[in-house]
Order: structure tokens, then C-alpha cells, then sequence
């Protein structure tokens, strides 16, 4: 069976990413240094005898030359994540992800690699008023974040055209689901929410709530991870979403019905670098990659539900 790589494995992509590829046989490689990556996501994996892991940075030359020697498949998760960090602390942002990528992508060509697929996102197309996002419009990256997403994909699909390594981008839009940490500052507004509700406290909303989202669960993102991988397309970047969106107003009502509860959130003043509506035309991910959501925001969310109670 093939090998495979996996960078960022301790977050909640990767480790998600990393079970199923497992359950489908591939041996797994997985890299993390912790950053952002939490050790309990890790607990199932340990145990696999397919899965080896590796405490290393991407940016460190050497580890990830060894780490990538022998793999067939690339799966590039590491990041540091969120765009209000990314607005705080744009050095950081910058370094890890630019400069992380640019060392995969070079480990990977010279390890000959078969695929290389890496984490890009919605927020590349800034706050354009066409809606849905379509991969062919132009990029407007709005925060340091988006900007270093942009150069990630960029960088990858570049590596079809100088090297022999098939490359793909996917475009995550608002991924949401277990292992999706709910603490801290910069929290995904999914797994912050559920927490604070489920302890009875308001959640707050940045701006008027009718700011839109096409929330997509874990499940479809993997997917789309492993058909890139394993298809005959290279040297594109793909919308991996639902195709639909809902505002965060909505999003509060939807949890409180489903968790039995009747809080009311706080509204406070919208954060700079967010952008006002994500939504993903996922056609050409349906017609080149053989994609689909089959799992929709509802039966995602109430998934994920269970997982935080």
C-alpha cells in the first residue's frame, strides 16, 4: 500500500485526514511541532502500527528530507491558523506557513514524490460580492493569513509546471468538526460556540451576525484530500465546501435547538480581516475530482455536538 505523509498531523485536519487513510490501508507518516497541534488528538493513532510520528517543524530542512524519503503521497495540513492571529502576529503567520511550504514542496521534489496536496482557503478570495466563489475568479486576499494561503497554493501548482510531481489546492471553506479545538482566542467559531452554550454562557459574534458561512464537516474535506491524491488531475486548485451558507445568526439558533438551549449571543465589533460571506461553487471539485458534501451542515453539526457533550 502507498505511503503517506502527513504535516500539521496533531491539528484537527491532519488527525482527522490521518485516521482515514488508515482505514484504508496506507501506511502514515505524520509531522507536527505542536504549535498549534494538541497531543490528544493524536490518542488513536498511536496505537495503529501503520502510523509513525514525527515531533519536527516544516521549516526544518533536515527532518523533513528524512520524514518525506519514501512517500508517495503529500498531504499538507501544517499551518498557523485563524485570520484575527494572523492580523495580531503577521511575522509568525508569514514564516511558518510561506516558509514551511516552500521546504515541503522542495523535500517532496527531491524525495520524487508521486502527489503532493495541500491546505489552501476561501479567504483568498477576499470579500468580492460574487457569490458563489468560483476558482476562477481573481484572488483578493485580505489579511496576512489569506496571503500566505495564496502563496501555498501558488507555490504548489507552480511545482507541476518545474517538477515532476502532480499537485493539487484545495480551498478549504469554514471546516468544522470533532477534534476542532474550542478554546483560546483565535477558536473556530463552531466548537467556541457549542462549548460556551453547553456551559451556559453568550456566545459573542463580531459585527451584526448576518456575516455568511458555507460550513463544511471534516468528513467532506478528508474526502476531497484522498480523490486529489489519488485521481489524474494536477497543477489545480479546488473549492472544498457545501455549496450553501448560513449566517451566524442563523448558526446560534441552529445550536441552541439543538442543544436544548435558549441563550442569546453578545454582539461586539467586527474584526478586521474577516471577510463578509464564503460560499463554494464545488462544481469543478464534483467534475474533476468525482467530490461531493455528503455530509451536510446539519448532520455535521449534530455530530459534532455529540462529540463536545
Amino acid at each position: 500500500m502507498p505511503t503517506a505523509l502527513v504535516t500539521g498531523v496533531a491539528g484537527f485536519i491532519g488527525s482527522n485526514l490521518a485516521d482515514s487513510l488508515l482505514d484504508r490501508g496506507y501506511d502514515v507518516r505524520g509531522v507536527d511541532n505542536f504549535t498549534t497541534g494538541r497531543k490528544q488528538n493524536l490518542e488513536d493513532l498511536y496505537p495503529k502500527d501503520d502510523f509513525v510520528f514525527h515531533e519536527a517543524d516544516i521549516r526544518d530542512t533536515d527532518a523533513m528530507t528524512d520524514v518525506t524519503d519514501g512517500a508517495d503521497h503529500v498531504f499538507h495540513q501544517a499551518a498557523v491558523p485563524s485570520v484575527p492571529r494572523s492580523v495580531d502576529d503577521p511575522v509568525t503567520t508569514t514564516d511558518a506557513n510561506c516558509s514551511g511550504t516552500a521546504t515541503v514542496i522542495d523535500a517532496a521534489r527531491k524525495a520524487g514524490v508521486d502527489t503532493v496536496v495541500v491546505a489552501s482557503s476561501s479567504s483568498v478570495y477576499g470579500s468580492t460580492e460574487q457569490l458563489p466563489k468560483v476558482e476562477s475568479m481573481t484572488e483578493q486576499p485580505e489579511s496576512p493569513y489569506a496571503l500566505s494561503k495564496y502563496y501555498t497554493e501558488k507555490l504548489t501548482l507552480q511545482a507541476s509546471d518545474l517538477y515532476d510531481i502532480d499537485t493539487a489546492a484545495l480551498r478549504y471553506f469554514n471546516i468544522f468538526g470533532p477534534r476542532q479545538d474550542p478554546n483560546g482566542e483565535y477558536a473556530a467559531v463552531i466548537p467556541k460556540f457549542i462549548d460556551l452554550l453547553i456551559s451556559g454562557e453568550q456566545p459573542v459574534i463580531y459585527g451584526d451576525g448576518e456575516q455568511s458561512r458555507d460550513f463544511t464537516y471534516i468528513d467532506n474535506a478528508v474526502e476531497a484530500n484522498i480523490l486529489a491524491a489519488e485521481g489524474d488531475v494536477t497543477g489545480e486548485a479546488f473549492n472544498v465546501g457545501c455549496g450553501g451558507r448560513v449566517t451566524i445568526n442563523e448558526l446560534v439558533n441552529v445550536l441552541n435547538e439543538q442543544l436544548g438551549t435558549d441563550i442569546d449571543p453578545i454582539h461586539d465589533d467586527p474584526r478586521p480581516g474577516d471577510v463578509r460571506h464564503s460560499h463554494a461553487d464545488i462544481s469543478k471539485a464534483q467534475d474533476l475530482l468525482g467530490y461531493d458534501a455528503d455530509v451536510d451542515f446539519v448532520e455535521g453539526l449534530e455530530t459534532t455536538i455529540e462529540y463536545y457533550r
